[in-house]
């Protein structure tokens, strides 16, 4: 599809959604938008989708909202993971249960070093289109458009299956709606208990390397969990031991998809997308005067922004303003994707231009996107060390302004996949050929998603005992 590319006029109002409705982003400058040849098969897609069920509802967005409105002050942690894109290949009830398994075990893990609630948000249930650098790619002297996630077009790089399909945004919503279905058994039938999901973290601590290290935090977890038990707190009197709240979330980069699951709650009449609980724009498409800020501004949905070292201070200072008029609290996440070089130079100005704002924001960390690098083999990947090492440049920087960090965001899966290098199993470069799976970015698996957050775990405890 495209869109007309024109001025749109000055929207610095208190109002958020002053002259604006679901459509209007489509007068305004678009990036990473996909040609679909057939605009009438595009508009009958887009038909249908409207009048499909919501995948989420308005009061699960307003849960969200208020849980990381206690994260911007240090009252919850954020956990938010899963695969970089989700393929429609991949569509089976084990893989949604593993990585909705390790997600359960990294929170539990994060809950005890941060002595907070962990909010659970999942990159799932429709994080399937991704931006490109490039509209096409070339091997071999054959230029063909570049994929751009399941939901557009396919991975094969043949003339067909690269060609934007508007049918497949309708199988999107149909996984998303089975994923979501299965996420909520998991999540209130009893397979969220914390006393089985730390079990499991049991049963890792004993099969890792770093078991020794990893025991001291397992076994203080276990010493809780049994004197809360000894205490009456059990699954059969505290409901909050055997379920959990689950959020989704994906990139709102596919326009037209999102709108056609936008919906008026019948609440409070607002605008909610019910494609996910939390939406986030990407890097590549956080221009203040573009289409998919237009496009965020008028949804009510709790917004996360992607921020890394091309990020001008002035642009984001308009963009809190765009999307969050008002500065509700939890309204706004900022997702800072640095890169382990650059976060302690980088980060520090952004952060301190946005408290001078006097605005409420939420932080997370993003610290795979700014370390993926190309082995001799031309191979994606990215150095568990470099993820570890961002990670703690971002708690330096906060500590060193006084402020609570929010959370993290990373791209994992539960399978036992060889994307990233490093870690306590030592993945090297010549492991990789052995399961790369990923269609897009590599991901973390299973066990390296454990021990970051048992890593992350043992620095959380340690700050807060020095700062104790």
């Amino acid at each position: 599809m495209s869109a007309t590319l024109t001025s749109p006029v000055s929207r610095f109002s208190s109002d958020s959604t002053r002259n604006w409705t679901p459509d209007s982003w489509r007068s305004y400058p678009i990036r990473q938008v996909p040609e679909y040849p057939d605009r009438s098969a595009l508009e009958a897609v887009e038909g249908r989708l409207y009048r499909y069920p919501p995948l989420v509802f308005a009061g699960e967005a307003r849960r969200l909202q208020q849980q990381l409105a206690k994260a911007s002050r240090g009252e919850a942690f954020v956990l938010q993971g899963g695969p970089c894109a989700e393929s429609f290949g991949e569509f089976t009830a084990d893989i949604v249960r593993d990585t909705f398994r390790v997600l359960l075990q990294m929170a539990v893990v994060l809950t005890f070093g941060a002595k907070v609630p962990v909010v659970k948000i999942g990159r799932m249930a429709g994080q399937f289109a991704k931006p490109r650098s490039s509209d096409t790619e070339t091997i071999d002297g054959v230029t063909l458009p570049s994929y751009r996630g399941d939901i557009i077009n396919g991975p094969a790089f043949t003339a067909e299956d690269r060609v934007p399909d508007p049918v497949r945004m309708e199988t999107g919503y149909f996984q998303s709606a089975g994923v979501l279905n299965l996420l909520r058994a998991f999540a209130g039938g009893g397979y969220a208990n914390l006393h089985q999901v730390h079990r499991w973290n049991l049963g890792f601590v004993a099969q890792s390397p770093l078991a020794e290290r990893y025991s001291v935090l397992a076994n203080r977890i276990d010493e809780t969990l049994s004197f809360m038990k000894a205490c009456g707190l059990n699954d059969q009197v505290t409901p909050q031991i055997s379920e959990t709240e689950f959020y989704t979330s994906h990139e709102a980069l596919l326009l037209p998809y999102e709108q056609a699951l936008t919906r008026v709650d019948s609440t409070s009449g607002e605008w909610y997308d019910c494609s996910a609980h939390f939406l986030w724009i990407g890097d590549r498409t956080r221009q203040p005067d573009g289409a998919h800020v237009e496009f965020l501004r008028g949804v009510r949905n709790p917004i996360g922004i992607k921020v890394g070292p091309t990020t001008q201070i002035e642009d984001l200072e308009r963009l809190l303003e765009i999307l969050n008029p008002t500065d509700e609290a939890g309204r706004i996440t900022l997702i800072s994707r640095m890169g382990a070089d650059k976060i302690r130079d980088a980060l520090p100005p952004l952060l301190r231009a946005v408290r001078a704002t006097g605005r409420t924001v939420t932080w997370l960390t993003d610290p795979m996107h700014g370390n993926t690098i190309s082995t001799a083999a031309r191979i994606k990947t990215r150095s568990f060390g470099a993820i570890l090492e961002e990670v703690r440049g971002f708690f330096d920087v906060f500590a060193a302004e006084g402020i609570a960090p929010g959370g993290v965001h990373m791209e994992m899966t539960g399978q036992d996949v060889t994307e990233c290098v490093g870690g306590a199993h030592g993945l090297t470069e010549n492991d990789l050929v052995n399961r790369y799976e990923t269609f897009c970015d590599p991901r973390l698996n299973a066990a390296q998603s454990l021990e970051l957050a048992f890593l992350i775990s043992e620095e959380l405890t340690r700050r807060s005992s020095v700062q104790a």
